[in-house]
């Protein structure tokens, strides 16, 4: 019975594995065929329907006035922010022919006027930045000379080493 193909006979150095299969047939291509029909008619469908969308609303947006930013009208608070907390006052119109109401002294212009000028003031003159502590602030062109002249201070480890 050697010929028995529910009984083949294998060496000592064939691979044999029985629980592995294999596949008994190939891809059904019939199931691709239509899968590959169906992808491109809806992709094709799919394109004309953005086109018919994006037709639809460039006609409406032609539709509409077009008229320069320059010629649009701005009402009168537009630079005012809406709905947030404002942090700093900004002028506004009381009513009709009226003039402008400032809650403080300082707008949003004004105080940067004055930020920059008392920065301006730090940076050129002498002054004290901690008079308990005996720490003074001196013009940033002194310091940049006395850098120059003296190079940077050098740090040196504690208790060990340097």
């Amino acid at each position: 019975m050697p010929d028995d193909p529910k009984h083949i006979h294998y060496s000592d150095d064939d691979l044999v594995n029985p629980e592995t299969h294999h596949e008994h047939s190939d891809v059904n291509i019939r199931a691709l065929a239509w899968f590959a029909i169906i992808f491109v008619i809806l992709a094709v469908v799919t394109h004309f329907a953005i086109h018919g969308f994006y037709k639809g609303l460039t006609g409406v947006e032609d539709r509409r006035p077009v008229l320069p930013l320059t010629q649009l009208p701005r009402g009168e608070d537009a630079s005012v922010p809406r709905g947030q907390p404002l942090l700093q006052p900004f002028p506004r119109r009381a009513a009709e022919g009226e003039e402008v109401i400032h809650p403080y002294r300082n707008t949003p212009v004004t105080d940067l006027h004055e930020m920059r000028r008392a920065e301006r003031q730090a940076l050129e003159s002498y002054g004290w930045v901690d008079r308990e502590k005996g720490i003074v602030r001196i013009p940033i062109e002194e310091a940049k000379r006395r850098v120059v002249e003296r190079g940077l201070p050098v740090q040196t480890s504690t208790g060990g080493e340097p």
